[in-house]
């Protein structure tokens, strides 16, 4: 046989068995009922039409119409009671044979809509500030003097073991109130005997006209948490007095179980006003207070030049 005859005849049986299996692809499958069901009528009705006459003479009817009529009723009620289902009700309504091992399918359902985005919770903060009058009757208070106004003020905290009091001048308050409007965030350290330094971040915040409030946490859990962080000592200055008086009134507490104790958030506090608010008058003095003061703007504004070392030791030089 010629070569070229037969890659000839293989060429064409590849390229014919596409066209049977597209042939076989289009085929459309119909159902035996559906000719079962759409039967000619009157075929049917001509070859049982005789016997039908036969039954409705015997009855004492004309024809067949008559008999069709007479049990139209019977008819019907026979019809419903040979209803089967899955196998008498409409196509669309049954359903195709299950091999008897398939495995069950899970319908597909659509998913869900798209819940919407939830805005992260923040946690309850603590109660409000408290004002000045929640401690002390303020008008009666303003009629005294200054040294009354001192003691009615220390006694009104001395059961409270984790309590902070302190009175300070309007003007010691307002260099230092002036520092925190430029610096409102800054780290103290708090020495530890036999293992240096600890650092603490404190947070000035100004709630309202009449208060000053200043939260310390541990820096590291202030890296942790960020705002989230939980303050160990709260200290708030009450500036209700301040010009009538010329007195601030200042009250806080160190939390319980935070790793700080009453004398260390005394400490924090005393190194707080001597960077915020220390007046220098001799020249060693006014030195350290303008290295204190270098500190903090490096602090405040991000500067890689500030140093712990330096900030552990301005804060362990006297006054």
């Amino acid at each position: 046989m010629n070569p070229s005859s037969l890659l000839f005849r293989r060429c064409v049986g590849r390229a014919s068995a596409p066209t049977r299996a597209s042939q076989r692809r289009w085929a459309q499958v119909h159902d035996v009922r559906f000719y079962a069901a759409h039967q000619n009528p009157s075929k049917v009705q001509d070859k049982y039409r005789q016997k039908l006459d036969q039954k409705a003479r015997e009855k004492g009817l004309k024809d067949a119409e008559e008999l069709r009529s007479a049990y139209a009723d019977k008819i019907n009620e026979f019809k419903k009671k040979a209803v089967v289902p899955g196998v008498n009700a409409p196509l669309s309504e049954q359903q195709p044979p299950r091999p008897e091992n398939a495995a069950e399918t899970i319908p597909f359902q659509p998913p869900p809509p798209p819940q919407p985005t939830q805005i992260p919770q923040i946690p309850k903060s603590d109660p409000p500030v408290k004002t000045l009058s929640s401690f002390i009757d303020v008008e009666k208070t303003a009629e005294l003097p200054q040294k009354e106004m001192e003691t009615i003020w220390r006694l009104r905290h001395v059961r409270d073991g984790q309590s902070l009091c302190a009175v300070m001048q309007t003007e010691t308050f307002r260099r230092i109130a002036a520092t925190a409007k430029k610096h409102p965030q800054f780290i103290l350290p708090l020495p530890r005997e036999g293992q240096g330094a600890e650092i603490h971040f404190l947070q000035w915040t100004f709630p309202s006209p009449t208060t000053a409030t200043v939260l310390f946490t541990h820096l590291a859990e202030f890296k942790l948490r960020g705002e989230y962080a939980q303050p160990h000592t709260t200290i708030t200055h009450h500036l209700d007095l301040a010009d009538e008086k010329g007195l601030v009134l200042l009250e806080g507490r160190v939390m319980e179980n935070k790793g700080i104790s009453v004398d260390e958030g005394k400490f924090l506090l005393m190194t707080l006003q001597k960077f915020y608010g220390f007046e220098a008058h001799t020249d060693s003095a006014k030195a350290n207070a303008s290295n204190r003061r270098k500190l903090m703007e490096q602090f405040s504004g991000g500067d890689e030049n500030f140093k712990v070392e330096e900030l552990l030791e301005e804060a362990e030089k006297v006054p």
